[in-house]
């Protein structure tokens, strides 16, 4: 695991400042190479071959060199195919198959990768540039393209340290008032990008050219196989997938909740005979997140492992500003903290950690998934669709109590989005009204006239309709497609990357080894959502795998307890940053929307909580990165 970074000219002292400023990405080893037209470096964490001096990686003629961020997890069988070809290895890190990987099949030798990275790889003889990112997009990789200059590197807060001017991107801002990160390839810095999962960039005589090697594909099967089949071959994909990602040289860890997802992952590990393994699970304080650890720590113990909780206190205000640095981009997650603080504690037993991130996106783990569902039964029926449009417009609250046995904890914000929900004219619509932190409506709202002016001709939904909800899929399948492509690169594996990172930890994920993501997209969507039980398929995988009391728990979305640091400074840290002097002086909210969204948190808690902490993760990016 590392931090890379390069341009397309010689400047050691750029190079220096850029390594310095992502040295948590590798405290281990730094690497530097530079030739007329290029220069690359890196900051190591130092996983797999843990001798210092061994990067930039290069091939016996020494006319390729790479550097390198992530892991290929079946780095060993290409090694082999390699050899048998004839290539000479002289280190043990997976890195090297890359030199001979491309010397043997050029660009396509990431079609060979299974694993997660950003590659970086200078080619001396044609004078060309070649960087790729993996298909789920788990290792960031951005860049900055204007008159002939080209920059790229691991994070954002590298690049910056560049001359680039630091604009706002509005769109982008729109995109993160919607999802709470913004998943568009733009970032929020006007003129840098990102360079999009399963795709590779190639600069070559002042040239850029960028295009697709893989694409994820969710087309359930219609051939009938049974439900043990797939939970049989599901099973040993994943086990698998966990025993790939066992090859480290340094100490090794997980992080365990009370879900099937991380519970899965301990329980595979057991499985495969590993020893003294070491489960961490973070804990709040109250009840409700005592069931949590509770439950943690009963998997815990039934597979004997070495356990250690740590406790997350409400004083977020000093932990905050971190985070957001350490995110380069606004993303309003508040997992993000938590994640943080974890990796702080974790970092002093290890230096690797698996995680549950990726099964709900796989196999269908979120409750928006029922929603969807249910309303698509409702308006199969001519007679139960207008009984229901009559319910709604009568009692908004009993219809949807009647219909998701939920609108007792929406309060009045979640009502009428509820019915805006039950009334979209379609299945796109319904879906962000069920996402989004900002509706499309709100969002005109909270941003000043001369934003709104900027931003008339974009809307959110329209980009989405030209990729997502193509109605060429079932529903399920595109829900997924949908969370997939947006919420689960830009937000989940971001916020994982990047908080687990600052703590100089490497996280690996299971659940998106290439295998299982292109066999989950062959699972009937039935076997999925199974009447009310979501991840069924994933839950008869793993009925000889963990005890009873997991497999039969509900998920519980892991909350953070917003509405308790409301009251406990929380609020007040907020009201000082989104004063109305500030907000005006900066013009992209109004402070009118913004005083309500104070003035009604005890009316609806959980939309408007939600909705307060995505304009203060804004802010104190706004602060840090813009006017600082």
């Amino acid at each position: 695991m590392c931090g890379i970074l390069g341009f397309n000219w010689e400047d050691k002292r750029l190079a220096r400042k850029m390594a310095d400023s992502i040295e948590h990405r590798g405290p281990d080893d730094r690497a530097h190479y530079s030739d007329k037209g290029i220069t690359l470096a890196m900051n190591r964490l130092a996983i797999i071959d843990l001798k210092k001096g061994l990067y930039p990686i290069t091939n016996e003629d020494q006319d390729l060199f790479v550097v390198f961020n992530g892991e290929i997890y079946n780095f060993k069988e290409v090694r082999a195919e390699l050899e048998r070809k004839g290539h000479r290895f002289i280190t043990n890190t997976d890195a090297e198959v890359i030199t001979h990987g491309y010397e043997e099949w050029g660009m396509d030798c990431v079609t060979r990768f299974n694993g997660m990275f950003a590659i970086a790889l200078w080619d001396t003889k044609k004078k060309l540039l070649f960087l790729a990112r993996d298909r789920m997009g788990v290792k960031p990789l951005y860049y900055h393209w204007n008159h002939g200059k080209f920059i790229f590197a691991s994070e954002i807060k590298a690049i910056l340290e560049h001359s680039i001017p630091r604009k706002v991107n509005l769109q982008g801002l729109s995109w993160f008032l919607s999802f709470r990160c913004n998943p568009s390839l733009e970032t929020m810095f006007e003129g840098i990008y990102k360079l999009a999962p399963g795709y590779t960039l190639v600069l070559q005589n002042k040239k850029l050219t960028i295009k697709p090697y893989w694409k994820q594909v969710i087309q359930p099967d219609t051939d009938g196989k049974s439900a043990s089949f797939y939970a049989q071959q599901l099973h040993d994909l994943l086990l698998k997938s966990v025993e790939r990602r066992m090859m480290s040289d340094v100490p090794l860890g997980v992080y365990l909740s009370s879900g099937i997802d991380s519970s899965g992952v301990v329980g595979l590990m057991h499985e495969l005979d590993v020893p003294n393994i070491k489960t961490f699970t973070v804990g709040f304080g109250s009840k409700h997140y005592s069931d949590e650890l509770n439950m943690a720590k009963f998997t815990a113990e039934h597979f004997g492992t070495d356990h250690q909780e740590v406790w997350v206190s409400p004083d977020t205000t000093k932990v905050l500003p971190k985070v957001v640095y350490h995110l380069d981009e606004p993303m309003a997650d508040p997992t993000s903290i938590p994640t943080y603080l974890l990796s702080k504690e974790a970092k002093k037993k290890v230096t690797v950690v698996l995680t549950g991130e990726g099964a709900d996106e796989q196999f269908a783990g979120y409750p928006q998934y029922h929603f969807m569902m249910l309303k698509q039964r409702y308006l199969r029926s001519h007679l139960l669709r207008k009984m229901l449009k009559k319910a709604v417009d009568l009692s908004p609250a009993w219809a949807m109590n009647t219909v998701f046995k939920y609108a007792g904890n929406l309060g009045k914000e979640g009502i009428r989005r509820g019915t805006n929900f039950l009334h979209a004219p379609s299945d796109l619509d319904a879906y962000t009204q069920v996402v989004s932190h900002f509706t499309e409506e709100e969002k005109k709202e909270v941003f000043t006239s001369n934003v709104n002016q900027r931003l008339k001709n974009f809307s959110t939904n329209q980009v989405l309709s030209k990729e997502q909800f193509t109605g060429k899929k079932d529903l399920l399948a595109e829900m997924l497609y949908f969370d997939n492509k947006t919420l689960l690169t830009e937000n989940l594996l971001m916020k994982v990357d990047k908080n687990t990172m600052a703590a100089s930890i490497e996280a690996r994920e299971p659940y998106l080894d290439l295998n299982v993501v292109e066999f989950a997209g062959q699972i009937p969507s039935k076997y999925k959502l199974h009447g009310s039980t979501e991840k069924w398929i994933q839950r008869k995988a793993f009925a000889h795998t963990l005890p009873r009391e997991v497999l039969k728990r509900k998920k519980t979305h892991f909350f953070v307890p917003l509405d308790t640091w409301m009251d406990e400074g929380l609020r007040e840290f907020a009201q000082s940053h989104l004063n109305a002097k500030d907000l005006k002086q900066q013009g992209y909210f109004n402070p009118d929307y913004v005083d309500k969204v104070f003035d009604k948190i005890n009316e609806s808690k959980l939309f408007y909580t939600r909705q307060l902490w995505c304009l203060l993760s804004f802010q104190l990016w706004h602060e840090q990165y813009l006017e600082k």
